[in-house]
């Protein structure tokens, strides 16, 4: 293929040679490839400054990662028979991790596929494109899940929030097959149904699967508070795990909907849950004497942006005193993050400042991480971004 070049600064692909995938806008030598010659999605060869190639990648002349690497050989781009290629690559390892068909099949850059998720609820698979390159393969994409699981249904909902910074129209589509309005989600042993409109993301998390199959270790006989709770994910699968009580909490009043149909749907009658911003729930939950034996802090980004950064590590420590001072004498923590800028370390020193704040000595049991459908490139810390830790926290111990 013919494709035309970028050049880039002298030593901006230092990042790129140690395993990274993006170009930003600021290392493209604009004289030798000005960036306005380029349409958003095109294919084009990657040179360092020195002219040596450094592979193919798609570009976006809008967007600050204006490049996104899509392979190393500089006369290979993405055809739909290599984005075919490594669907399949991604689903062989998601079929050896788990028997049952509910997971992210695809998770962007990890599986080679820049710009491109795919959740599997069974027979109903849920794409969301979030680049300009991928955008343009959109019917590639559906013809490969097509022919690779032969779904009853193919939704693309192309909503999220990294679309317009590729300038990109935002949209909700049925791709293939009959209309889905109610997601059907298996994890850990207990269902769940989430509704397609309205709903966070694709519809659902698997990212913490792993750590809320830990948390039904500690849950038996325990009274569960499940804060920023969203469908009931932590919380349901606490009760069905034993938990005596459990307690949603969730600004979202479909949130708080879903999570009594799926206590329903599971059978159980000891779920409660509470409609409103989760910071002055638990300050009403204090002021009323209410204590649990498990916390469970899941909250969104709260450092969307490195700009952030101060704001929202001040915003997980409140969030962190408030969840300790909840707990009983004995109780446990579960404090996780989904924000990619803040590190496992220093989510683990928030705790220790909450417990110090608030005299608590807090143990750290566990940190969880991602789930393996969630694959980390090691040479691209942003595909690193779940973290959860197991404290327990004691009062008057010492």
């Amino acid at each position: 293929m013919n494709f035309p070049i970028l050049y880039l600064r002298k030593g901006a692909e230092r990042r790129l040679r140690a395993g990274h995938l993006w170009v930003y806008s600021n290392e493209v030598d604009t004289r030798r490839s000005p960036l306005t010659d380029f349409e958003a999605g095109v294919q084009a060869e990657l040179r360092a400054a020195n002219d040596k190639p450094l592979g193919t990648l798609f570009v976006n002349p809008h967007a600050l990662i204006c490049g996104r690497l899509i392979s190393r050989d500089p006369g290979h781009g993405m055809t739909p028979q290599r984005l075919t290629q490594r669907m399949e690559v991604a689903l062989e390892l998601r079929n050896r991790l788990f028997d049952r068909p509910f997971y992210r099949w695809v998770f962007g850059d990890s599986d080679g596929l820049s710009g491109l998720v795919i959740d599997r609820f069974d027979s109903t698979v849920v794409v969301q494109i979030s680049t300009a390159g991928m955008e343009l393969m959109k019917e590639a994409v559906v013809r490969a899940i097509q022919r690779l699981v032969h779904p009853e249904a193919i939704i693309l909902k192309n909503d999220g929030k990294m679309r317009k910074v590729e300038g990109l129209d935002t949209y909700v589509a049925q791709a293939h097959g009959p209309e889905v309005s109610l997601l059907k989600v298996e994890e850990n042993g207990v269902r769940f149904e989430v509704p397609l409109e309205g709903g966070q993301k694709t519809g659902w998390f698997y990212d913490h699967r792993m750590n809320r199959q830990r948390l039904q270790a500690y849950a038996p006989g325990k009274r569960v508070l499940d804060v920023f709770s969203y469908v009931g994910g932590w919380g349901i699968q606490a009760a069905c795990a034993g938990a005596t009580q459990v307690t949603c909490v969730d600004s979202s009043a479909g949130a708080i909907d879903s999570v009594h149909h799926n206590a329903r749907l599971n059978g159980l009658d000891n779920v409660e849950t509470i409609e409103g911003d989760a910071f002055e729930a638990l300050k009403a939950l204090a002021d009323e004497k209410e204590k649990f034996d498990i916390v469970v802090l899941d909250p969104p980004a709260l450092i969307p942006r490195r700009r952030d950064q101060k704001a929202g590590e001040e915003a997980y420590a409140r969030l962190n005193q408030l969840g300790l001072r909840l707990l009983e004498r004995d109780g446990i923590l579960v404090s996780a993050s989904c924000s990619m800028h803040l590190s496992q370390e220093k989510l683990v020193d928030i705790i220790r400042g909450s417990g110090r704040k608030i005299d608590r000595f807090v143990q750290l049991l566990e940190q969880g991480h991602q789930a393996p459908d969630h694959p980390v490139i090691p040479g691209i810390p942003e595909t690193d971004y779940i973290k959860s830790c197991f404290v327990r926290s004691l009062t008057g111990f010492f």
